[in-house]
């Protein structure tokens, strides 16, 4: 590898912003067909130094050199002359317009969407990657909106690919097609910047990979070399904490979900057919399935979002279906949804006034008046115990990584001592430190005796902390197994709309 030239070279790169340095005199170095990672935790620096690549963002202090010549961009529009693609962790995608919009809107030229929509049906169908043009984008789930995002860097045929975290919404049989697909495109020249916090990818896919930590480069190494735990070690500088779900016998139920059937809002959605499920106290029931399959409209349908017939869903023996998510979380229901900027939290306010939203019952409001010191000292707590990184109680959510903002989320409504806690997508775009750290908290939480439904996409995630897994495809739940009784293969076929999960034992089986 080191005998190839040198496509792009990084040379001391300075990024400040007025609470934190997140690149302090970084070099990096992408040879041509090299699959390169970079990896480190969230807000070491992985994120904004990518920008620096795609000319998102413009660097205090050092240069860039592409394919031996000094070159300096001032927008994406200069990268892409270069050669250079992206596909974002956090969306820029316009929600009012088609796939086909987007990506004829994205790609800068003048072909039309109806000239690209066979092109991405095509591309969509080579990678695996289901995708309607035709679909407007403020009807997606995250992960389908990251489908796009990889088409579109795709159809712009780079010979620099940056792609951060890529396969966080992909099955195992799609991500084994997509690295296939790395494979080939790096045989033949292309150069590929992989960021993820999944190191089993980087050791199978990498030939090198250069480590981040607190802005500065701290190793650069052949993770085929490396095994999954020195990795984390140098990504997290010390020993990395294990998660221990002990077996234990749930209680009664808390959460039950009786024949709901519920038709899509939205004309691109998944209609909800006969669902039944319950989860017990001191249980976590994880919900398998890819993006679109129905996992937004059961989240609206649990949470409150959408009303549907009373009797269809019970939270801790009282009927619930009619009720607001206000009315919900009186019951003892906390939830963390999927979008965790606008939807988890608002942008512009502080982690303080971001705890009163959720939190008003736990004495940040009484008698109609905020209590701003109780939301202060709650906000602290919570960064202190879950180790939010990049600010205090009056840091704005949007000043925050992806990862310490989801971590504050988490945090928060585990804080709130809830009897039910549905979470979508934990630890999506999470390192692994901080992964494990939410997975035992909903471990910790599951075993003071709440009940837990966490749904999704991420397999090793659902069979870490579940008791027991069911598989949601085409708005259709499966009977739910014991974790240890299955396999993330048989899992993942039936993600995929094929196969089914084993048979139950012996014994009466949990509803």
């Amino acid at each position: 590898m080191s005998g190839r030239k040198v496509r792009l070279a990084l040379r001391g790169i300075v990024k400040r912003y007025p609470t934190i340095v997140a690149n302090d005199g970084v070099d990096l170095t992408v040879r041509v067909g090299e699959i390169h990672a970079v990896l480190g935790e969230n807000g070491a620096g992985k994120s904004t130094l990518m920008k620096i690549a795609y000319g998102v963002t413009r660097p205090d202090e050092g240069s860039m050199e592409w394919e031996g010549r000094k070159v300096s961009l001032a927008s994406p529009a200069d990268a892409r002359q270069l050669g250079i693609g992206m596909v974002f962790q956090h969306f820029s995608l316009f929600e009012t317009l088609t796939v086909s919009e987007n990506i004829a809107l994205a790609s800068g030229h003048d072909t039309s969407p109806a000239t690209l929509t066979p092109r991405i049906i095509e591309v969509a169908r080579q990678y695996g990657l289901p995708v309607d043009p035709n679909r407007l984008v403020h009807g997606m789930s995250v992960g389908e909106r990251q489908r796009v995002e990889i088409i579109l860097c795709l159809l712009q045929a780079p010979r620099l690919l940056i792609m951060d975290e890529p396969t966080s919404v992909l099955t195992p049989s799609a991500v084994l097609k997509l690295f296939e697909t790395l494979r080939r495109l790096a045989r033949e020249g292309v150069s590929i910047l992989y960021i993820s916090h999944k190191l089993d990818e980087i050791r199978a896919l990498c030939d090198t990979a250069t480590v981040l930590r607190s802005g500065k480069v701290v190793a650069t190494v052949e993770p085929r070399s490396e095994s999954h735990d020195s990795l984390a070690r140098l990504m997290v500088g010390g020993e990395l904490r294990q998660c221990r779900l002990v077996p234990r016998e749930p209680g009664q139920m808390r959460l039950e979900v009786t024949n709901l059937s519920l038709g899509a809002a939205d004309p691109f959605g998944t209609s909800l057919q006969g669902i039944s499920f319950g989860v017990r106290a001191g249980e976590i029931l994880g919900v398998a399935g890819i993006s679109g399959n129905g996992q937004a409209e059961l989240l609206a349908a649990l949470s409150g979002e959408t009303r549907v017939a009373n009797s269809a869903v019970r939270i801790c023996g009282q009927p619930a279906g009619e009720l607001d998510p206000g009315e919900r979380r009186s019951l003892g229901l906390t939830y963390v949804p999927e979008e965790r900027m606008g939807r988890g939290s608002v942008p512009e306010l502080t982690l303080a006034w971001n705890s009163i939203l959720t939190g008003a019952s736990s004495g940040m409001v009484r008698h109609g008046f905020l209590q701003k010191s109780v939301a202060n000292a709650f906000a602290r707590e919570t960064i202190t115990q879950f180790q939010v990184k990049g600010g205090d109680e009056h840091t704005t959510a949007s000043s925050l990584s992806g990862g310490n903002l989801q971590k504050f989320i988490v945090g928060r409504e585990v804080r709130l001592a809830p009897q039910v806690m549905i979470v979508a997508q934990p630890t999506w775009g999470v390192d692994i430190g901080a992964a494990q750290l939410i997975r035992q908290a909903l471990i910790d939480l599951r075993d003071r005796g709440a009940a837990v439904l966490v749904v999704s996409e991420e397999l090793d995630e659902l069979f870490t902390v579940c008791d027991r897994i069911a598989v949601l495809s085409g708005g259709r739940l499966s009977d739910s197994r014991p974790t240890h009784e299955l396999t993330s293969e048989a899992v993942g076929l039936l993600m995929g709309g094929q196969g089914e999960l084993p048979a139950a034992v012996a014994g009466p089986p949990h509803v």
